[in-house]
């Protein structure tokens, strides 16, 4: 699959040795020479990557409130994991919100992507989408209990801003918005592409 990364993000390198298969994280070590000639083993960890959607219908944007068994409700805007199945980024982004929320979107733009963490191979992807329809009802995973909000611009934005953990992974795009408007005009995101394959 190909994909965008930051300019500056830090990969597992190619001759990287896979030590230890798990069932969301692998472990990857490698030989690594230092600056006085010596070589050591360094170790980085790889996951599927994840997205995350700002959804936008009929001027209010798509909220959800998500409980899962070991964790209390959350508020989020929809996404989740990348699958094996999924040919590219924006396929999982289009399945995940559909899934979840029962929509589909017409219109499509990437606008952030980042590495959480230097040490994991992981990328969060962060869409804008508009045009938005209510397809069908939401098709759940039997560990997920999801509804879905229809929230003004206003709404949303005091909610990020509050620190609310995970709509504040979109702080710095409401920082940088006013208005619905604004958000729309958020230009596509720009890194480096990369061929990669699952983790």
């Amino acid at each position: 699959m190909r994909k965008t990364v930051p300019s500056d993000a830090v990969l597992i390198p190619k001759q990287a040795k896979q030590a230890f298969h798990g069932v969301i994280y692998d472990t990857y070590h490698w030989q690594q020479k230092l600056f006085d000639g010596s070589e050591t083993t360094f170790e980085m960890l790889k996951r599927p990557d994840t997205v995350s959607t700002i959804g936008i219908t009929d001027d209010r944007i798509v909220v959800i409130k998500d409980e899962q068994p070991y964790r209390g409700m959350r508020l989020s805007f929809p996404g989740g994991r990348v699958n094996d199945t999924d040919t590219d980024i924006l396929t999982a982004a289009k399945r995940e919100i559909h899934e979840e929320t029962g929509y589909t979107f017409n219109q499509w733009r990437l606008v952030r992507v980042w590495q959480p963490q230097t040490k994991i191979e992981w990328f969060i992807y962060l869409f804008i989408a508009w045009g938005g329809t209510k397809a069908n009802a939401p098709h759940l995973d039997a560990g997920e209990k999801i509804t879905t909000d229809l929230l003004t611009f206003e709404e949303v934005k005091r909610l990020v801003l509050s620190g609310n953990r995970y709509l504040r992974e979109s702080e710095e795009i409401f920082i940088e918005t006013n208005t619905l408007s604004d958000l729309l005009n958020i230009p596509e995101f720009r890194g480096q592409e990369i061929e990669t394959t699952a983790a």
